[in-house]
């Protein structure tokens, strides 16, 4: 992540910028600009929210949005994966998903990428659950390990055979080794 130089912004002045490729966040005053998302971050992020989309879109249980803008308080993020449940997604009159989100996924998805530093990361994982978020995930995979965010408990690290938690309605049982196993799509 970069940090863009520039005057003092307010979040509503941030979102009248125009979008950057790739996305900037909006932290606490400050504009940063996440990295192009590569090749394993790609594919995490695109089976994981297939599956749990699969599993949840069809009975309206909770949807997962890859690359949501969600702005509340003083920040503006663009998580890898926002999960909302279904009830929380504030649709249209017309039943279309809105482009603004104005409060936290109860279940954020980030993907490290080597550039990105982990403590910005974890600070807005951090950021989501003081906010509202039920659930957070850090899924690194230089070393294949998942570490979870909960509201009401202390972080915990999820390597190997051990089940992933996910939302209580969500029928998705996932351990970091399936998880990591989709990065191997040769031979």
């Amino acid at each position: 992540m970069t940090a863009a130089t520039s005057k003092s912004l307010t979040l509503e002045e941030f979102l009248q910028l125009p979008e950057t490729k790739p996305a900037s966040e909006f932290l606490a005053g400050k504009i940063i600009q996440k990295p192009m998302p590569k090749g394993r971050h790609s594919r995490i992020q695109g089976k994981l929210s297939n599956e749990i989309n699969r599993v949840t879109e069809e009975q309206k249980i909770a949807y997962a949005f890859p690359e949501l803008r969600c702005s509340f308080g003083n920040r503006s993020i663009v998580p890898d994966i926002a999960v909302f449940r279904w009830d929380n997604i504030p649709f249209l009159d017309n039943g279309e998903v809105p482009d603004r989100f104005s409060f936290p996924p109860n279940w954020v998805i980030e993907i490290l990428s080597p550039e990105q530093k982990p403590n910005q990361v974890i600070g807005n994982i951090l950021y989501c659950i003081e906010n509202g978020s039920e659930l957070g995930w850090l899924i690194d995979p230089d070393d294949q390990s998942i570490l979870v965010f909960w509201r009401d408990r202390a972080p915990s690290l999820r390597q190997e055979n051990d089940v992933l938690p996910v939302l209580a309605e969500i029928e998705l049982e996932l351990t970091a080794n399936q998880l990591f196993s989709w990065l191997k799509m040769g031979n």
